[in-house]
């Protein structure tokens, strides 16, 4: 409480201090009361801390930005003139594709990227959101491979490294680099609209996402030259954007669920807001849902149509599967508003052309067991959140894939025919909501957005396991964040001198059936009968969702805190050296841009030049046309008339002249 009656007293005297560290007090002031008014005061030590690192860390470096980093889009936006503007990219377009390509000679991130899709799809790189935080060995990552016309091979500790062909020579990329040049390309978005250098934001990432995940992601941030403020669920984001949609005309509490389905990822969020405050009740969902499943399903389904049509098979033809992967997404969105879609490839495969058509029940027939799936989790978080569905007051739409028509319909039947509610922009939300979560924590001063505090969850139970292969829970799902929990535990032999301490995420109780996070060893435990030493086992969770266990003897006071090598995170090393990476290829990508642009530059320096001298050349060959039809017919004219024919010749070449030498300074200026 020191630090609150510090507050107070700084409060009560303004003039002692700057009006930088005035305004972050009044900011911890309105959290701590926040958290006083939800019951939640013993959160006060942790949230502090997070906000006081957030606010400082945003007050020394500028502006900070909001970004949703999507499996298929991207997208930024930055709080500005009291409103969130979402940043339009160089070629106008509110939303960037989360794609990577390498040539012989240089690399494309966004729009640029997709284009060579089609080109070269061996090197163009995607779903690095898929693969992030993940082992190689993962069921979610084979299955993915079948889909990749890339090559994915497993690198150290199982980690997956995504193969590219860059200046002639193959090179091997983790997810966070791939993950970082994406941020790369939405942090330059930005800075050329603000005009001034970015270095803060909040990142989105599923509800669902493991605290390895949530760790690759911020390590691409490092990589990528930002400092990560906060990590934010991406419901929560979308659940601020509708609630700031909201906040003049709704009073009192209200029960939202933000159903959140897209391109690689799906997340159902109950949410209960009342007074600004963003309360998650429950999440569920899928890391490994969304629309790339549904293009994968009718992918596979036309790669038979045209083995039977032809007899020949594609499905080992990367440019084939690239072309038909483009066509049937192109395909899926044209579901959505009408009832049939026509598919035409010229020159699919061995120069045979694929014409055929998709209804929209073909589409919804591919997929329906997916649909269930979602409806499925649908019901998993509101029996977590113990509510019945009738006191659910809106269902948020949120992500490209709420627009197909059968995920709506499935929905409003679930809730009873409710309207569901679409007046945020899918493709936009959650880059609004983390736009307005970096201007909180860049200490904002807008009343509007201070009265927000968003309590977020963790998805998954986390437990230990110290041998006997069954996992003592140690948190709960959908425990409010940040959290802290102790667990005593003694060893279970005579003259024990060390215990293995393993960390697990899932809702089994066999060790064999959850996820390992991490293990380490506790050493030198003192010679004691089974059961008498006393060992303490802490788990700490931040607001990002990131845990830090650590376990201490009592009497030796010996500690040892969690390692995460085995979840094929990167090491200091690897990431310092993907910074100096990340560097030489911006070094490359400007040397390219200023060659681009002296090339343009003399280009149109020629072709001004070419017409000029054209146009002026056609003026000066008209007056010498003009002269000599007037010498043929004016043979015995006097001194006079020729001298003054001469005069005129020369001075309209001289004037034309005179305006070149004009033109030629205005161009070398």
């Amino acid at each position: 409480m020191t630090l609150v009656m510090c507050s107070l007293t700084i409060r009560s005297n303004p003039t002692i201090i700057n009006p930088q560290t005035l305004s972050y007090f009044c900011s911890f002031e309105h959290y701590f009361y926040r958290l006083h008014k939800t019951n939640r005061v013993e959160q006060y030590n942790s949230n502090h801390i997070a906000l006081h690192k957030a606010i400082m860390a945003g007050r020394r470096e500028g502006p900070a930005i909001g970004i949703d980093l999507g499996t298929k889009y991207c997208c930024v936006g930055i709080w500005q003139h009291d409103h969130v503007e979402i940043i339009s990219n160089d070629l106008g377009n509110r939303t960037t594709p989360s794609y990577v390509a390498f040539t012989d000679t240089e690399r494309f991130i966004g729009d640029a990227a997709l284009h060579r899709v089609a080109i070269d799809p061996v090197n163009t790189i995607f779903d690095a959101k898929r693969v992030i935080g993940r082992r190689f060995s993962d069921s979610s990552v084979q299955d993915d491979m079948k889909h990749w016309p890339f090559k994915v091979i497993p690198g150290p500790g199982d980690r997956p490294m995504i193969v590219g062909s860059y200046k002639g020579e193959d090179k091997h990329f983790a997810a966070e680099e791939i993950s970082s040049m994406i941020l790369t390309k939405m942090k330059e978005v930005a800075e050329a609209y603000l005009g001034s250098t970015v270095k803060n934001a909040v990142v989105t990432v599923p509800a669902y996402f493991s605290d390895s995940q949530r760790q690759a992601t911020i390590d691409a941030g490092v990589i990528a030259g930002l400092n990560i403020m906060h990590i934010m669920n991406e419901p929560t984001a979308a659940a601020i954007s509708y609630g700031l949609d909201k906040n003049e005309t709704s009073i009192g509490e209200k029960n939202v669920l933000v159903f959140d389905l897209g391109a690689g990822t799906f997340d159902v969020t109950l949410f209960t807001i009342e007074d600004g405050i963003f309360e998650v009740k429950a999440t569920a969902g899928d890391t490994h849902l969304g629309g790339e499943d549904f293009d994968n399903r009718m992918v596979n389904y036309f790669v038979k149509e045209f083995n039977r049509k032809n007899k020949k098979d594609i499905s080992g033809n990367p440019r084939a599967l690239a072309k038909l992967r483009t066509a049937c997404e192109k395909a899926k969105r044209a579901l959505s508003s009408a009832a049939r879609s026509t598919i035409t490839i010229d020159s699919l495969y061995d120069g045979v052309d694929f014409n055929t058509t998709i209804t929209r029940t073909d589409f919804e027939e591919l997929n329906m067991d997916l649909f269930r799936k979602c409806m499925k989790a649908v019901k998993n978080c509101l029996i977590d959140a113990k509510m019945d569905k009738i006191y659910v007051d809106d269902v948020v739409l949120v992500g490209g894939s709420t627009r197909i028509p059968k995920v709506q319909q499935l929905l409003q039947d679930f809730f009873y025919g409710k309207e569901l509610c679409k007046n945020i922009n899918p493709d936009e939300a959650v880059a609004y909501g983390a736009a307005v979560q970096a201007a909180i924590l860049s200490g904002e001063s807008n009343k509007k957005i201070q009265e927000i505090l968003a309590l977020d969850v963790k998805p998954l139970s986390l437990g230990l396991d110290t041998g006997d292969g069954v996992v003592r829970e140690m948190i709960k799902r959908n425990t409010t964040l940040p959290t802290m929990k102790e667990y005593a535990l003694s060893t279970h032999s005579d003259n024990q001198s060390s215990m293995l301490i393993q960390v697990y995420e899932g809702e089994r109780t066999q060790t064999r059936d959850n996820n390992l996070l991490g293990k380490f060893r506790l050493l030198g435990i003192l010679p004691a009968p089974k059961g008498v030493p006393q060992i303490t086992v802490r788990f700490d969770i931040c607001a990002n969702g990131i845990l830090d266990v650590s376990a201490e003897d009592k009497t030796t006071r010996q500690k040892h805190k969690l390692t995460t090598t085995n979840n094929g995170r990167l090491s200091k090393e690897e990431i310092e050296k993907m910074v100096q990476e990340a560097k030489k290829y911006k070094c490359d990508d400007e040397g390219r841009k200023k060659k681009a642009e002296a090339k343009n530059a003399l280009e149109k320096y020629a072709y001004n030049i070419r017409n000029m001298v054209t146009d002026k050349k056609q003026k000066i060959d008209d007056a010498i046309d003009q002269t000599i039809t007037w010498l043929d017919g004016n043979q015995l004219a006097e001194v006079d008339e020729f001298d003054d024919k001469r005069a005129e010749l020369e001075s309209i070449c001289n004037r034309i002249i005179m305006e070149n030498m004009k033109i030629l300074v205005l161009l070398n200026e």
